[in-house]
């Protein structure tokens, strides 16, 4: 035992922590361009075409990470900015995808390496519990698709909540919804996960399987989930 305290609960991030969210996201990206013709409208390279829509989504989701932009307007105008850099106009098309991609993106069943395995031996010895920024409803298919559900306990959203990860309030919460008061945090983003979870006294857990570069003085990282089986 690697830790301060003698652990009794364990709140994990999901998309890239557990589920593999760029694994699922561009295999329906690719099914989508295919089942929309879009080689029909100009767009010949669906790589470069997954390309562009990945950076109009990572620029969006930091919108609506500060609230800037809704839930309804996040989805739809990703794939709109994409269809633009086709000269293509098109909002009901957009739309269209944008729906097609949340019913069918979240049914991927893709985890990273070891998450089962994982979760067998952890579930056995702590409460296990999910932190997400994740749209509700989509984040509890995921877990459903996936075979997680029956490992966790409380399934803390966001939307839920009315903030986002790294704000204070959604950790706060977690902690009195699993009235957990010895726990961790583990997640794949550093300042949103484990320096959020800091905040409140949350000891965290770095997940890096990229092994990206960073100059925080963190405790504990890992670049596979496997290792938390040394850890804890």
């Amino acid at each position: 035992m690697f830790f301060r305290l003698m652990i009794k609960d364990i709140f994990f991030d999901l998309d890239r922590t557990l589920w593999d969210f760029e694994a699922s996201s561009h295999e329906t990206l690719l099914e989508l361009c295919i089942s929309h013709n879009l080689s029909d409208k100009g767009i010949a390279d669906y790589e470069a075409f997954i390309k562009n829509y990945k950076i109009h989504n990572d620029k969006l989701w930091e919108l609506y990470r500060v609230d800037k932009i809704s839930q309804k307007d996040l989805r739809r105008e990703r794939f709109q900015r994409t269809l633009a850099d086709y000269n293509i106009e098109d909002v009901t098309l957009a739309e269209k995808i944008g729906e097609d991609y949340v019913a069918t993106c979240p049914k991927k069943n893709k985890l990273f390496p070891h998450t089962i395995e994982v979760l067998n031996y952890l579930s056995v010895k702590y409460k296990l519990h999910i932190i997400t920024n994740g749209f509700h409803e989509v984040q509890h298919i995921k877990l459903k698709h996936a075979g997680l559900s029956s490992y966790f306990d409380k399934i803390i959203t966001s939307e839920q909540v009315g903030v986002k990860k790294p704000n204070p309030k959604i950790f706060k919460y977690a902690l009195q919804q699993a009235n957990a008061e010895e726990c961790i945090m583990i997640g794949d983003d550093l300042e949103v996960d484990v320096l959020g979870a800091e905040q409140m006294g949350i000891q965290g857990i770095f997940f890096n399987p990229n092994k990206t570069k960073h100059n925080t003085d963190i405790v504990h990282e890992i670049f596979c989930l496997s290792e938390l089986k040394a850890l804890l």
